[in-house]
């Protein structure tokens, strides 16, 4: 990916192959921090352990939502009242059968899924500095999400957050099909006590179908117009944003 971002013309000042005040830039490097930020979350009881699978909590919703995973049923979620829900440093008490005799006091998360336990019905909005005001209402839009994967990796939610606010990160530029995910970190950013960053979501970039371009969908890669004889100028202004003739 480096070798093909610098073939396109695009440069950085930092990064795992340059380095920088911020390191290490290689997530796998980076577990204590990552560690660190989940203690937090457990001690201030804003995460619970959860046993269920992906497979479970597909069966249980019955359909995926629409964007990326479905909304979790709560099986393992701690019994807590609608007042403490919303004080994540309430102590809770695990109620689901799947979740029984875990430790929420565990010192290594590994064994289990860690999710964060959102507040059913609190509106989460912000604004992006392309496409406006958005607004996202949680257990509705999404549910509580995973933070730490039973196989002990740092889910991308938690790990995203993490290196913002380690790596100094002022302004978050990404795809608009992270708007929600962008929702969830902002709870993550809240529960942590971090300040949160600007964002900015890009329209995506489609095919003539009007289809965003993805592996699945057997898009070509920046690797395979090299290897096709593209230019890296004809890579660059042949790809047209979303919603452009």
């Amino acid at each position: 990916m480096i070798e093909d971002l610098r073939w396109l013309g695009i440069s950085w000042q930092e990064g795992p192959d340059c380095g920088g005040p911020a390191g290490p830039y290689t997530q796998s490097e980076r577990r204590s921090f990552y560690l660190a930020a989940w203690r937090r979350l457990r001690d201030v009881g804003a995460i619970y352990p959860c046993a269920c699978s992906r497979k479970d909590v597909a069966l249980a919703a019955g359909a995926p939502n629409e964007d990326d995973e479905p909304l979790y049923s709560g099986k393992c979620r701690p019994e807590t009242s609608e007042t403490d829900a919303a004080h994540p440093s309430t102590p809770l008490k695990a109620r689901g059968t799947a979740g029984a005799g875990v430790s929420t006091r565990a010192d290594e998360p590994a064994g289990v899924n860690w999710r964060f336990r959102v507040l059913d019905g609190e509106e989460i909005c912000f604004t992006d500095l392309h496409l406006g005001p958005q607004c996202f209402v949680a257990g509705q839009d999404f549910g509580d999400f995973i933070v730490w994967r039973r196989d002990d990796v740092p889910a991308y939610q938690l790990a995203v957050v993490v290196d913002d606010e380690t790596m100094s990160i002022t302004e978050v530029v990404r795809g608009a099909d992270l708007l929600k995910s962008t929702a969830r970190q902002v709870l993550l950013y809240r529960a942590l006590g971090l300040k949160i960053p600007d964002f900015y979501h890009c329209d995506l970039v489609r095919n003539e179908a009007g289809v965003r371009l993805a592996k699945r969908h057997d898009s070509l890669s920046i690797r395979k117009l090299r290897e096709m004889g593209c230019t890296p100028e004809q890579v660059r202004t042949d790809i047209r944003p979303e919603g452009n003739e």
